[in-house]
């Protein structure tokens, strides 16, 4: 039999807007026992993108326990409860990519939703508002109940109470603030591999997820194969995630077979869809499409021509794509098998740097980086296009 959770979850603004922070905590359903808190100060934000904040926070940490499990989320906020069973539109444009990350966490058919009254809620309560206390001093927030273990004594009562998807997902949490003395473990380490060269590769042409989806050229084979002798000499790698692309799986194929691993595919790690600018140089585009062109240089929000995707929506899918995969392969070093957006995107939230960064990082084909996820949610990029093994 699968396993029962409970999930009980909330936010709070104190201002609406204003600071906020959001609290969740997983109960065994058969005993009660809490197994696993987070909550999080998420600064200015509005009392609905708090508990919304606080139902996925709550759902991956109950996903990291178990992802088979079957979950009852129990909130006092009757918008998320309406609203996430399909009872309620969702109107605000704030709240729909938040629902929509809530929703890609775990499969429908293993969660239901239940509305319960403040009172009944006081646990999840009382993180939210020990999140923003922490905020309010400059700290971050720390669990007392570690995952799959018991409440420590004397844990305080709820406080008083307090109640925009943001376009640019959290690096994975609050900034540190200076160097932790806590043991934090093993983190989740991904490698990310961008895949090797393809015919267009060298033509510096845009291939996206909308083009002819192309293979690796000769030149892309040879260096999967260095690459893959490169990672077999280190030994580190656990586990192989890879985009759907072609040249992702090719490339991904050649380090399992060095490696003896599995391929697992992640279809949140393919490359943006370029739209009608998919297999044109950068000079055909700015010729044919001078407009659209330096609209998309000027914003991340912007599609590429004939409905392509924005960087904005890429970061979002990539980063959920982040969240589910450090949820899967907790303390493990995994190999991303990916593509020059996905990789900028995952190293630039870990730094916490603008979207214009993805206009200045160099990304050889076939090159190394690396980012390490801790368990209180902070991210350290260890490398940056290594191209050693192709040398």
């Amino acid at each position: 039999m699968a396993r029962r959770f409970v999930v009980e979850a909330d936010g709070g603004s104190r201002g609406n807007p204003g600071p906020a922070g959001y609290g969740a905590v997983v109960l065994d359903a058969e005993t009660g026992e809490p197994l696993a808190e987070v909550a999080e100060y998420i600064g200015t934000a509005t009392n609905n993108v708090a508990e919304y904040k606080g139902l996925i926070a709550g759902l991956r940490a109950a996903y990291a326990l178990d992802p088979e499990a079957e979950v009852r989320v129990r909130m006092d906020s009757k918008l998320v409860i309406e609203q996430m069973s399909g009872r309620w539109k969702i109107k605000h444009p704030d709240m729909r990519p938040l629902a929509a990350e809530a929703k890609a966490i775990m499969p429908p058919g293993q969660l239901a939703y239940e509305w319960i009254p403040r009172e009944k809620n006081k646990h999840a309560d009382r993180l939210a508002n020990e999140a923003m206390d922490a905020g309010k001093r400059g700290e971050q927030w720390q669990p007392k109940v570690p995952p799959g273990g018991t409440p420590a004594a004397g844990a305080p009562e709820a406080a008083a109470p307090a109640d925009d998807a943001l376009a640019e997902p959290a690096a994975t949490g609050a900034p540190a603030v200076g160097w932790g003395a806590a043991d934090l473990g093993t983190p989740a380490t991904f490698v990310l591999l961008r895949h090797g060269e393809t015919p267009l590769t060298p033509e510096k042409r845009f291939s996206g997820s909308g083009g002819t989806d192309p293979g690796l050229s000769d030149v892309g084979r040879h260096q999967a194969e260095r690459v893959a002798a490169a990672l077999a000499a280190r030994g580190t790698i656990q586990a192989i995630v890879t985009s759907p692309l072609r040249r992702c799986r090719e490339t991904a194929e050649a380090v399992a077979r060095r490696l003896g691993l599995d391929v697992r595919v992640e279809e949140g790690l393919r490359e943006t869809d370029f739209g009608a600018w998919e297999g044109l140089t950068f000079a055909e585009v700015k010729e044919r499409h001078p407009d659209d062109l330096e609209a998309w240089l000027a914003s991340s929000k912007v599609a590429p021509t004939g409905g392509g995707e924005s960087f904005a929506a890429v970061t979002r899918r990539v980063a959920l794509s982040r969240d589910k995969l450090i949820a899967r392969y907790t303390g493990r070093t995994v190999l991303l098998v990916t593509h020059v957006t996905p990789i900028k995107t995952l190293v630039r939230l870990a730094l916490g740097a603008p979207p214009e960064t993805l206009f200045r990082m160099e990304l050889s084909a076939a090159s190394l980086s690396a980012v390490a996820y801790y368990a209180d949610g902070n991210a350290s990029l260890r490398l940056l296009n290594e191209t050693a093994h192709l040398r």
